[in-house]
């Protein structure tokens, strides 16, 4: 079964980007000119899907009205000649179907996919974290979408991660099946341990789900910090030999820290053709400075 739906985790309250977050959604945070949801779905729809759905929470509907039509800011582009500035404006309105619905609680991520179930109607879903933008030419949750048609298990996308970092996500028990695929069969949420530590592998921000994740999530009980987590529901599916990880291509940028935020800042604004020549010889001067 082919993957044409998408959801976008987006609820989370961004406590380790205060006070920047307070009032604005961290996913609306920019990258040069875009915010950072607009990155992951520009990458939903470069992979071919254009039905997405976002989760959201209270205090971010900045981010619908950002996907939406704004008449009197086209009317003033229009009438100020300014074509281009009037093209993207309305082209971010038409970039996919979307549709949002509100995490009322926060019970986790595993809690925030389920909020999903009636979106799904029974077909697989791809799923970004919001907190991750992952940009490359091949759409990473476009290289998981390709796994999932070949092999029609649950799709993770794996990297590895430094062994002092590991705690902080999950750890995977990995074998290798070629090239960039590999079986998942086991894993754990933040390894508080070193003797739990399945492997350096862990999943950074883009899975594709099948059908079956909602049952396993309506039965998965509060795991890590009292939440439900995601990766409780898909030790599962990897415990019963039905997932795989691809080890995507492209550069994920952690956009729930102040250090992924400037990251992703800095080596876009590099590529930026309006501005990137002329950032480069600035860093090029300050670096003389430091």
């Amino acid at each position: 079964m082919k993957v044409k739906k998408a959801v976008i985790a987006a609820a989370g309250l961004g406590t380790r980007v205060l006070p920047a977050s307070k009032a604005i959604p961290k996913e609306m945070l920019p990258i040069v000119d875009k915010p950072a949801i607009q990155y992951i779905v520009e990458e939903i729809v470069n992979a071919g899907i254009t039905d997405i759905l976002i989760i959201t929470s209270r205090g971010k509907t900045v981010m619908e009205d950002h996907f939406d039509r704004s008449p009197e800011l086209e009317q003033r582009l229009e009438a100020s000649g300014k074509t281009a500035m009037l093209k993207d404006v309305i082209d971010v309105a038409n970039l996919a179907n979307i549709t949002y619905l509100r995490q009322k609680e926060t019970k986790g991520l595993g809690h925030a996919i389920y909020c999903a179930k009636q979106f799904a109607e029974g077909e697989p879903i791809a799923v970004c974290y919001g907190d991750d933008v992952i940009i490359g030419e091949d759409p990473a949750i476009g290289q998981l979408c390709r796994a999932y048609d070949e092999y029609g298990l649950g799709v993770v996308g794996i990297k590895q991660v430094k062994a002092e970092d590991i705690h902080k996500y999950s750890s995977l028990a990995v074998t290798n099946l070629k090239d960039n695929i590999y079986r998942v069969t086991d894993m754990i949420e933040k390894p508080d341990t070193p003797d739990k530590v399945l492997s350096l592998f862990s999943i950074l921000g883009r899975c594709v789900l099948p059908p079956e994740i909602f049952d396993l999530l309506e039965n998965t009980k509060p795991g890590a910090g009292g939440e439900i987590q995601l990766t409780d529901a898909m030790k599962e599916l990897a415990r019963r030999d039905t997932m795989i990880g691809v080890d995507f291509t492209g550069k994920r940028y952690d956009m729930g820290s102040k250090l992924g935020i400037m990251q992703a800042a800095v080596e876009t604004a590099l590529k930026h053709p309006e501005i990137g020549d002329d950032f480069r010889a600035y860093l090029k001067d300050l670096a003389k400075t430091l």
